[in-house]
C-alpha cells in the first residue's frame, strides 16, 4: 500500500512560486515535476526533472521545498514516503551507480546498498519502515528485495532470471513481477514465512502486480489472449478483469487505497494521451480532459488520485479528485420545476383562446418565465 491522504497540495506549493512561471514544486516553466507519493500529514515525494534531463528528488513538508540531494552523484528520483515522514527512491553515487535509499529528515539520506550487483532502487516502504524495490545481483541481473532496517532480503523469482518488487502493505506482504525460466514475468505476492506466489493471468502470457492495501487486495495489469492488457484486482484467491469493465482499450491498474478505490491508466486507439480510471464502490468511471491525469500513479485514503498531468509540453504534478462534483439537482430545484410546471399546465389551457385570437402565445410564455 501506499501513503494516505492530500492535504492542501497545490497550497504546499504555492510558497515556492518565486515567479509566475513556476510549477507546483517550485519548478520552472521549462522543467517537468512529477508526485509520487503522499501520506496523511500532507507530504508529498516526486521529483523535478530539467531540461538536461537531470533528475532531482522533492519532498514537499509543512510549507518548505526540501531537494533531499543525492548519494554523491548528479540525479535522484522520489518513489514513496510513509507517516513518518520516511522517503525512499533511488539517488546516484559519486561512481555514477543508481542505488535505493532510505531518507529522513533527522537522520538524512542512507545508501541501502546493493545484491551484489552495482544499482538497486527502493519503490514503496510501509509505516514499519519496509522497504521494496529491485537490486543487481553479482550475475548481473535483478531482484526484489525487502529491507527492512537490518538487512536487503533477496526475494528471488520463479526460475527466470529477473524479478521486482512494486509494493507492500502493512502486513509485509510484497507484490511485483517474477521471471519464469522461459523469460515471461508473472505478478506475485510475497507473504513473510510463506514466500513469492505466483498468481494467474487473465489468459495472457505476462502480468504484473503494482500495488496491495492492507487488506490483501492486489491491484496490477495482465496480457490477454489478443495482447491487449487489462486491468486486475486479486482478492481471497480469485483474479478479477477490471479492463472488462472499460469499453476498449488497454489498462493498467497502478493504485489501491485500504477502502478498495483503485485507480490506473486507460490507452485507447486513436486517443495521444493516456485516461485516468477510478474503480470506487463497485463502479468504473473513465477520465477525460481536465479531471484526468497523464499519469495516474495512485490513490489516496480520502479518495484524491495523484500524478501529472501534461500542460505546455511538459508535465507537471498533479491530482484530481475520485468523487466528481454533485451537479445533481437539490429540493429547491424540484420545488421550482414543479412550480413552474404548475404554471405550464395552466398556461397551456389559456393557449387555445390566445391562439384563436392570433396572438403568438409562444413568446407570450417566453417573456413571463424570462
Amino acid at each position: 500500500m501506499k501513503p494516505a491522504s492530500l492535504a492542501l497540495t497545490i497550497a504546499l506549493a504555492l510558497p515556492f512560486a518565486t515567479t509566475q512561471a513556476a510549477g507546483p514544486m517550485g519548478e520552472r516553466k521549462t522543467e517537468s515535476s512529477s508526485m509520487t507519493g503522499i501520506n496523511a500529514a500532507g507530504e508529498w515525494v516526486g521529483e523535478i526533472k530539467d531540461e538536461d534531463g537531470k533528475r532531482r528528488a522533492i519532498l514537499m513538508s509543512q510549507g518548505r521545498r526540501i531537494e533531499i540531494g543525492t548519494l554523491g552523484g548528479s540525479d535522484s528520483t522520489a518513489n514513496a514516503i510513509n507517516n513518518q515522514g520516511m522517503v525512499t527512491g533511488g539517488a546516484l553515487t559519486s561512481g555514477n551507480a543508481w542505488h535505493a535509499f532510505r531518507y529522513d529528515e533527522s537522520q538524512g539520506m542512507r545508501d541501502l546498498g546493493t545484491l551484489g550487483g552495482s544499482s538497486s532502487v527502493g519503490t514503496a516502504l510501509n509505516e514499519a519502515g519496509h522497504i521494496v524495490g529491485y537490486a543487481d545481483t553479482a550475475d548481473g541481473n535483478y531482484h526484489a528485495f525487502v529491507d527492512t532496517g537490518i538487512a536487503m532480503l533477496d526475494l528471488g523469482t520463479f526460475g527466470g532470471k529477473n524479478s521486482y518488487a512494486t509494493g507492500v502493505n502493512a502486513n509485509g506482504y510484497v507484490v511485483g513481477a517474477a521471471q519464469l525460466p522461459n523469460g515471461y514475468r508473472r505478478a506475485f505476492l510475497y507473504k513473510p514465512g510463506s514466500g513469492m506466489i505466483e498468481l494467474p493471468t487473465l489468459g495472457g502470457r505476462v502480468s504484473v502486480a503494482t500495488g496491495v492495501n492492507d487488506h490483501g487486495v492486489v491491484v496490477g495489469a495482465s496480457e490477454m489472449e489478443d495482447h491487449s492488457w487489462h486491468a486486475f484486482m486479486y482478492q481471497n484467491g480469485r483474479m478479477i478483469d477490471l479492463g472488462a469493465m472499460i469499453a476498449h482499450g488497454s489498462s493498467f491498474a497502478n493504485g489501491i487505497n485500504n477502502n478498495g478505490d483503485i485507480v490506473g491508466t486507460v490507452r485507447m486507439k486513436d486517443h495521444d494521451a493516456p485516461h485516468t480510471f477510478i474503480y470506487k464502490n463497485g463502479r468504473m468511471q473513465v477520465r477525460s480532459g481536465y479531471e484526468s491525469l497523464y499519469l495516474t500513479r495512485d490513490i489516496t485514503e480520502d479518495g484524491k488520485v495523484i500524478g501529472s498531468s501534461y500542460t505546455g509540453h511538459v508535465l507537471k504534478s498533479g491530482a484530481v479528485d475520485s468523487v466528481r462534483p454533485d451537479h445533481g439537482l437539490k429540493p429547491v430545484d424540484w420545488l421550482t420545476i414543479g412550480f413552474l410546471a404548475i404554471i405550464a399546465v395552466a398556461a397551456g389551457f389559456k393557449a387555445r383562446e390566445h391562439v384563436r385570437k392570433g396572438f403568438d402565445f409562444s413568446k407570450r410564455l417566453m417573456l413571463s418565465i424570462a
